[in-house]
Parts: C-alpha cells; sequence; structure tokens
C-alpha cells in the first residue's frame, strides 16, 4: 500500500484551532517535511491550490504558497518521491499547465504527476473576476473533462486542436513533451466526480470518513468501480486520513480533544456557508462533507487518534479494502507526525513491511528494523 503526505502549503495545516500548531507555510518548512517523507519510503507527495482562506481568528488558510513553483522547488531538492501540484483549472489555462508539467517533469526526471480541481468556493475567482457563475456547478465536471483531453493531447504528441464548448485549440504546441507518463488525480466522490475519475483520471483521492473508522469509506471504492466497470478502466481509491498519534490512547484522545476546544468557529462557518453555495450537486459530494458539522476542526476528513500501535493497525485495516491504492496522510504536526511515522507507525505496519528507509550510506527496510 503506497503512502503519501499533503503538504501543509497554507497555514496551520489541516486544523482549524486556536489549540492546533500555528505557523506560516514556507518552502524550507515544505522541504524537511518531504525530504524527510522521502528517507522514510513515503512515495509521494502532494500540495494542494488555495486562493483564498476562511478567515477567523487563526485567518486559516489565509496565507498560502503556489503549488506549481512550491513542487517545482521539492523536485529539484529529492530523487525518488513522486510530487504532485494541483491546478486551479478556472484560471489556468490547459496550455499553459502543460508545459509547466513538463517542465517539472524535466526536474523531476520523470516523478511528476497532476491533481486537477473544478474550483467550489467562489470568493477564490470572484476576488479575481474570474468566477464563471453558479451555474458552473452543474457543468464543472464537462469542462474538466474537456480540459483533461486537452492536457493528454499536448502530452501525448506535443499538439492539440481540440474543439469543445469549452477549450477551442488551434494547432497548439507544447514541447518538450514530458519523458515520463504523466499521472492524473481527481478529487471525485459525486457521482459525477467519480465518473470523470473513472474515464480521465489514474487515481481517485476520497476524504476518509469519521473517527477511528478506517473502511467507512469503502461504498465510494463500491461505487467508483460501477464506473470503471462501464469505461473498461483501472483507477485507483487512494484516502486522506488524518493521523493524531502518541504513545497512549489517552494522549493522543487529549491532543484531539484539545484541538475541539479550540475550534475556530468563526473559520468553520465561512466553511459551511461556502460549502451551502452549491444548490446543484448531489449530497455526496466532497465539499459536503468537508462543511458537514460533525467534524469540521479538520475539515471532515477521516481521522485516526491512537497510540502508534493503534494507528498502525488501522492503516492496515485500509489495505483490506478492495480497490484502495494507497492513503494521502495529513498529521497535526507536520514535522513531527513524519518522523513519528517513519520511526513509529511504519514499522508496526503489515502493509509496509519491505520498504526501504535510508539511514546514511546504508538501507534497512522496515522488516529488518522492526525485527
Amino acid at each position: 500500500m503506497k503512502i503519501g503526505v499533503f503538504c501543509p502549503i497554507g497555514n496551520n495545516g489541516w486544523l482549524l484551532s486556536e489549540n492546533a500548531p500555528q505557523y506560516k507555510p514556507s518552502f524550507e518548512m515544505n522541504k524537511q517535511i518531504v525530504q524527510r517523507a522521502e528517507h522514510y519510503g513515503f512515495d509521494f507527495a502532494l500540495s494542494m491550490i488555495k486562493l483564498r482562506g476562511f478567515g477567523g481568528k487563526t485567518e486559516f488558510w489565509e496565507h498560502n504558497l503556489e503549488t506549481f513553483t512550491l513542487m517545482a522547488g521539492l523536485a529539484a531538492v529529492t530523487s525518488k518521491i513522486q510530487i504532485y501540484a494541483t491546478a486551479a483549472t478556472l484560471v489556468m489555462p490547459p496550455a499553459i499547465v502543460a508545459r509547466m508539467a513538463s517542465t517539472i517533469d524535466s526536474i523531476s526526471n520523470g516523478r511528476f504527476g497532476l491533481n486537477v480541481v473544478t474550483g467550489w468556493q467562489a470568493p477564490e475567482y470572484t476576488q479575481m473576476g474570474m468566477w464563471p457563475g453558479d451555474e458552473y456547478f452543474g457543468k464543472r465536471y464537462e469542462y474538466l473533462s474537456e480540459y483533461v483531453q486537452v492536457l493528454r493531447d499536448l502530452w501525448a504528441t506535443g499538439k492539440s486542436d481540440f474543439n469543445g464548448e469549452h477549450f477551442q485549440m488551434e494547432d497548439c504546441r507544447v514541447s518538450p513533451i514530458p519523458q515520463a507518463d504523466m499521472k492524473i488525480i481527481c478529487a471525485g466522490q459525486s457521482d459525477s466526480g467519480l465518473a470523470f475519475s473513472a474515464q480521465y483520471a489514474d487515481y481517485n483521492f476520497v476524504f476518509g470518513k469519521g473517527l477511528n473508522t478506517p473502511t467507512a469509506f469503502a461504498d465510494i471504492n463500491d461505487r467508483l468501480k460501477a464506473h470503471t466497470d462501464k469505461t473498461g478502466r483501472n483507477v485507483e481509491t487512494f484516502v486522506l486520513f488524518m493521523v493524531i498519534a502518541a504513545e497512549t490512547d489517552e494522549e493522543a484522545f487529549a491532543k484531539w480533544q484539545s484541538y475541539n476546544d479550540g475550534a475556530d468557529m468563526e473559520a468553520i462557518n465561512w466553511l459551511k456557508n461556502q460549502g451551502g453555495k452549491d444548490t446543484t450537486s448531489g449530497k455526496d459530494t466532497n465539499i459536503r462533507q468537508m462543511a458537514s458539522s460533525v467534524s469540521p476542526v479538520n475539515i471532515n476528513m477521516g481521522t485516526l487518534v491512537g497510540s502508534f500501535e493503534n494507528v498502525a493497525s488501522m492503516l492496515d485495516e485500509l489495505d483490506s479494502i478492495e480497490g484502495t491504492g494507497g492513503i494521502l496522510l495529513t498529521f497535526d504536526d507536520f514535522i513531527q507526525g513524519v518522523e513519528d511515522f517513519g520511526q513509529k507507525i511504519q514499522p508496526l505496519m503489515k502493509s509496509r513491511q519491505g520498504i526501504v528507509i535510508e539511514e546514511g550510506e546504508a538501507a534497512l527496510t522496515v522488516l529488518e528494523k522492526s525485527a
């Protein structure tokens, strides 16, 4: 099972709490996180794109790096880990994104891939005069489908004459083309999102669900398979989870309770308000889950709280769900979280045995280290 780290490109990571670690994003911090993730054998690092935050006392996500330049820098200071940036497709023309991706493919020597998002928070785009109107909610995956077809044309042949409703290419050129097969990620959870991933994506990312219920997302895998049965493609699910771990369950749950006690309700209410703007999509979208009142302090992503041993066991449960390719991890404290995962959680995971960990000039596998 593959493991990735969701780079904290925005301030404070994924916790809307005054009691959570408070920090501004920086290249140096992300470099340390991703280099240590590579050291511990993580398979990939992914960064989101966020153009406007939620405000509140913590100024949540008001401070963000830019995803392509960040990942280009990280590609240059790593050698093995896969690198993914995110395209804000409403404001980034596909021909420009195709060229940027090809450039980072060159920097990384073939380790780059792309996450594509439709956009859901109107203020990110109205501030620039680039929101197409709320009718966009109902056709965003049609837009994204054309976008990806242009990307695929340019990466495969260096040329596109695609002519659709949203994009019209006229002898559009990009060269050089990527040296490696460019993988595309989509975070589809609604039926329309899953249908898109089944047709165009290589991997589909979804939110885990609930507290210490690692397999609660399994129904999404079943729904995705119903779509891939129609397209004849193999698209694996990667599940997003936050890990809050400590030596004992009591210590871990004390941290989780503290984060909830310090919830930034002003920022949370902004999230709920923006999540309700889309009246077209169904109740099964990831935006509906993010804006839910169940556990908004960490944007309602699946959360694994407990001792290092129990977290390892819960992560192993994910490997039993058919169609799951891996996990994308966030942490309450990213720098310490990556170290704890590498040293204290991963060695206990049956699904990660045999992963190579660099130790100076020598290399030990997780199996050897934990024996």
